[in-house]
This record gives structure tokens, sequence and C-alpha cells, in this order.
């Protein structure tokens, strides 16, 4: 049962579907939280207050009880409309779902990346759906993503039926740059933020100490610091807490710095109430720009992610 399962999980990855049908259940990864530590971030004082309710951010101005800093989180309410929505999930529906672990589905369109070797190839990415094209001109209205270059764009569903959920992780370090960008679609839910203080090496974190960060510890895109990405985004203070994103429905969150680094994130099963999919965009890191080592294949690839094409006419053979 460790092999990959037809329902797309393999090793501790399980879903509702291999746990009841594949015999997959002593296999799952065992999360527990204590909700007791929990704090909910809050876009409009961006402050964590206490509690794990997502909903707890709707109180504002009125919180109640302790409340701790969260640098690092930035969420734009109805980044996009209800209409914009619904033509968004039209055309996302009309492009093929590959399966995913944990009870996900996704549509990934990026380069061809190996972790472990460090290796990158654009392989057979040429650009994304021109449907979403829109999203992607809408980041140049937002402060915190100036000269935001879009290299990988992935749609990924959420179905409460399948128990979808994500583990805790960081995004890998040596590829994806320091912002991380989400626009929520369909129903509201929760990014869980936990605390790291595992190996350096795993998820390539390592490679954080070797060019600077882009946004700097107030919030401001930065031309240069003389510390790391790594060290600059320290946390200022150790707490033993997990904090709650909320990821309201239409809303774009981005996430840089300290939680970028230093925290691992999940989506947890329980907060999979109905159908959900997010647009998952990601930047290169700094050895892959303008002056960067590897900058020539980073030319290549920034340039294909300037292209756009009608998903209807390539996916039109596609029942």
């Amino acid at each position: 049962m460790t092999k990959p399962r037809p329902c797309g999980c393999k090793g501790c990855r399980t879903c509702l579907i291999c746990e009841t049908e594949y015999g997959a259940e002593n296999l799952k990864l065992q999360l527990e939280f204590d909700k007791n530590i929990g704090y909910v971030y809050c876009p409009f004082c961006n402050k964590a207050w206490k509690g794990w309710d997502m909903n707890i951010y709707k109180q504002h101005p009125d919180h109640e009880g302790d409340s701790i800093e969260f640098p690092g989180v930035y969420i734009q309410m109805d980044f996009i409309s209800e209409e914009e929505e619904r033509f968004l999930m039209k055309n996302i529906d009309e492009v093929p779902w590959d399966i995913s672990q944990s009870g996900r589905r996704k549509q990934n369109f990026g380069p061809k990346t190996n972790f472990k070797k460090k290796k990158i190839v654009a392989g057979s990415f040429d650009g994304f759906p021109e449907f979403s094209k829109f999203l992607q001109q809408r980041f140049e209205s937002v402060v915190l993503l100036k000269g935001y270059e879009v290299i990988e764009q992935c749609s990924l569903e959420y179905n409460p039926a399948k128990g979808a959920s994500i583990d805790p992780h960081i995004d890998d370090c040596w590829i994806w740059g320091e912002r991380i960008v989400t626009v929520n679609c369909l129903s509201d839910s929760v990014l869980t933020m936990t605390r790291y203080y595992g190996d350096i090496n795993k998820y390539n974190l390592l490679c954080a100490k070797q060019y600077p960060p882009i946004v700097s510890t107030d919030g401001i895109i930065t031309n240069g610091i003389e510390e790391t990405a790594l060290e600059a985004n320290k946390p200022t203070r150790e707490r033993d807490v997990i904090v709650r994103i909320p990821m309201p429905r239409r809303s774009l969150l981005v996430l840089y710095g300290e939680p970028r680094y230093h925290w691992e994130h999940c989506v947890i099963r329980e907060d999979i109430t109905s159908r959900r999919v997010c647009l998952a965009y990601r930047e290169f890191t700094p050895p892959y720009l303008k002056h960067g080592q590897h900058k020539d294949i980073g030319d290549e690839i920034r340039e294909k992610a300037k292209l756009f094409w009608d998903h209807k006419d390539r996916y039109a053979n596609c029942a």
C-alpha cells in the first residue's frame, strides 16, 4: 500500500477513498493540533487573535482576548468578483484535471523541475490558459507584488467528499521565490501555520541562505539587504502557537518573509466543507533572475511564461 493507489495517494498521503476502499487508514499521517494555542489572523488589523475558528477575523474591530504580531501575510478581500469567479470556474473545469495526492486534483502549468537534483528545464511549458491572464495582470495593482513574474500556475481542487487536504510543508526554496500567491475560489478555507524546527536541508531551505530577501520585514519591496532571505526573516520572538490564516472566497493571499521560510503551512481536512479551488502562483528565486547565476534558463522560462493560449483549441478533443 506504499505504492501509488488508484486515487492518486501514496505512502502516508491518504484520502477518504483509499482509507475506506483500499485499506490505507493505518498509513494516514496523524496530525494533532493543540487548538488551545491557536490564533486567527485578521486581514483588517494584521494581527492574530486567540482562538481557532477562522470567523474570528469577522469580529473586527471588536476583537477580544490576546493578540500577537504575525508579519509576512497579505490578504486582499474580494480580489475577484462573483462574475469573474464564475468565468474562471467555467473555464477551469473545461481543462482536464489530473489526480493528485490526499484527495486533491490539479492542473499544472509550469517548467519541469527536479527538486532533489535541483534541475529545471522548460519541457513542454509554453505559457498559461488565456482565461487566467486577467489575474496575472491584476497582480500589477498589488504593491507587494511589484516585479512579480509568474513562472508557474497551478489549479488545485479540494473536495470534502474525498477528504481532501494537504500536509504541513514549506514550498521549495531552491526554485520558488519568496512571494507565495494564492487566489481562493468557491468557498472559504484556512491555512494552518506551524513553526518549523526541522532539518535545514529539507525543502531546500539551505538555498535561502544564498540570496537576499525580496520583501523587507515591514512589507516593502527591497533593492538589496545584506542579510540572506533566511536570516533576515527569522522570528524576532519564539512562541508556541499555531496561526490560522483565513482564505475567504474570492480573496488573494500572499505569504512572504517569516511564514514563508520558518513556518510550515497546511490545509486540514476539517477546514474543507465544500468544493474549493485555488490558483497558486510561483516566481523564481534570485539565481534565476536577470543578474543571477542561472539567468539563461531563467530567461528562457520567463519568456515562455509571457505566452497565453486558448484552452478550447488545445483541449478540443478531450472528453
